[in-house]
């Protein structure tokens, strides 16, 4: 997966089908699904899968309410297509409904 490097890349990846994975490096709950991402990027490939640190991102997790993580938010064509905010754990098997709900 990989990693977002900017602000205006941000801005630059919603005009495409993205989905961002709000995450930091002592997140336990993110370590846990970590694994199995890549089964999710293969099953969902016509997706851009982008890892947002939260840490070096925090303008942008406040201004999209993003106080949990992980989290998860879709674009599309600069629309969000979906979120799935929260501090609760999440199962591979909880984000890939989310993102087939899309």
């Amino acid at each position: 997966m990989k990693s977002l490097e900017s602000e205006k890349q941000f801005e630059e990846l919603k005009q495409a089908k993205t989905v961002f994975l709000f995450t930091a490096d002592w997140c336990p709950d993110c370590k846990v699904i970590e694994p199995d991402l890549p089964q999710l990027e293969e099953k969902y490939n016509d997706f851009n899968f982008i890892s947002v640190d939260r840490d070096q991102f925090m303008d942008i997790c406040v201004d999209h309410g993003i106080m949990g993580i992980p989290s998860f938010l879709v674009y599309n064509d600069g629309e969000l297509l979906g979120s799935y905010i929260g501090k609760e754990r999440k199962s591979i098997e909880q984000i890939d409904d989310f993102i087939a709900s899309l």
